[in-house]
């Protein structure tokens, strides 16, 4: 009987830590620059190489943040190309059907040619909760050049903070039997916050084909916070902040 209880309290000791460790991977957030204010009711997922914001309503996420630096641009790990539901939602999540034969990509968020520098981080960035559908000529056209130049940005100034997601409204149109909703448009924020040059950019790009410069697209930190109703680079001393939120200077960028 003593080595039954014993038995019986290791066990319900494994379980409490593997409930635990489960809980923290979901739960624990960084505290990095490139996470939005948020409330404790969102539903908040960290990843490899990316954190996440998911509604479960639309069933799609509704911010993906992360930092890609220098050193992870170079990275050589190929294309996973194995797309899946995300394991860390169990519920309301996205299914491969809902995408065939629906006339739109799986289109990432977080870009797998940024998540090159980890095998675990490269197949993580081809979880559903990372994808939305979007035009194919969107995005293998405007945002994949967004995408492109991004990286050219980290190499440039060592590291760069992202944030990214889509512009849903009640009433769009959706695909597959879970009903997930076509963006109209999609949103990048990005942020250098590398002395003395310190400075932040947005995009807003509907979701089409388009053959214009990403330059049209640039916007400011604040138009683009009053677009989304999020509160991007929260963590960033006030008067940084302000400064370089109420107005884009794309030559800045090289733009």
């Amino acid at each position: 009987m003593k080595y039954l209880n014993v038995r019986i309290v290791i066990f319900l000791l494994f379980g409490f830590f593997l409930f635990a460790g489960f809980q923290s991977q979901q739960l624990v957030i960084p505290n990095s620059l490139e996470i939005p204010a948020h409330t404790n009711q969102e539903l908040i997922v960290c990843h490899t190489g990316y954190c996440l914001s998911y509604d479960e309503n639309y069933k799609l996420a509704k911010w993906v943040a992360y930092e890609l630096t220098f050193e992870e641009t170079q990275g050589v790990i190929g294309r996973s190309d194995k797309f899946k539901p995300d394991p860390m939602l169990v519920r309301n999540s996205a299914d491969l059907k809902d995408y065939k034969k629906s006339g739109f990509d799986r289109g990432h968020l977080a870009p797998a040619a940024d998540m090159k520098w980890s095998v675990q981080a490269m197949q993580e960035s081809f979880y559903l909760s990372n994808m939305c559908p979007q035009d194919k000529s969107f995005n293998r056209g405007i945002w994949k050049k967004l995408e492109e130049q991004v990286r050219e940005w980290a190499i440039e100034n060592k590291a760069v903070y992202i944030t990214t997601g889509p512009l849903l409204e009640i009433g769009q149109p959706t695909i597959g039997q879970n009903k997930i909703p076509i963006p109209k448009a999609f949103y990048k924020v990005v942020l250098d916050y590398s002395q003395p040059d310190i400075k932040a950019i947005g995009f807003v790009i509907p979701n089409q084909g388009s053959s214009l410069p990403i330059s049209a697209f640039a916007l400011s930190i604040d138009s683009i916070e009053k677009i989304t109703h999020l509160d991007f680079f929260e963590k960033l001393p006030d008067v940084i902040e302000n400064r370089i939120e109420q107005s884009v200077c794309v030559g800045c960028w090289g733009l």
